[in-house]
């Protein structure tokens, strides 16, 4: 399954989230290892819901990136 990655930047780096998985975020200095960290994040937070029988939510949101004039 493919879920959407938000990644916002913060004053120490770069955190991330997944809004069809709520709680499954992860941070990192580098938007590299944010996106690393969210990918382990994500296989543990879908593994966790397995195990304790809870259902695995399909993926619902897109993001994209939009230009507006300015």
């Amino acid at each position: 399954m493919k879920y959407a990655g938000i990644y916002e930047r913060t004053a120490n780096g770069y955190s991330a989230y997944v809004p069809d998985l709520p709680g499954c975020v992860a941070a990192g200095v580098t938007m590299e290892e944010t996106a690393e960290l969210m990918r382990g994040a994500m296989a543990l937070h879908l593994e966790t819901m397995r195990e304790d029988g809870d259902p695995v939510p399909e993926p619902t949101t897109v993001a994209e990136q939009m230009t507006v004039p300015r």
